[in-house]
């Protein structure tokens, strides 16, 4: 898979986990799922995006919009952690 494609795909996958997050339906070992998720990916992109490679300008773009995207879904999964109450259970 080439590095635009695996950007994209990791930017769909990122939109659906957040959905999933905001919702409030990730169970805990879900949430520990998602973070081994993006710690995952955001260690595959840092490789590949620093491999030595020349990337135009574009993919570059799209290589740190990507990074930004797996920050801020860290961010909603720590947001709606701090909202789960203790006790509670999660129904689905």
């Amino acid at each position: 898979m080439c590095l635009q494609h695996f950007t994209l795909r990791l930017e769909q996958l990122c939109a659906e986990l957040r959905r999933e997050t905001v919702a409030g339906y990730a169970s805990h070992e879900r949430q520990v799922e998602i973070i081994r998720f993006i710690g995952n990916q955001g260690e595959m992109l840092a490789r590949v995006s620093t491999s030595g490679l020349h990337l135009p300008d574009e993919l570059k773009a799209r290589v740190l919009n990507t990074f930004l995207t797996l920050m801020n879904l860290r961010e909603s999964l720590d947001r709606a952690a701090l909202r789960m109450v203790p006790g509670r259970t999660v129904l689905r």
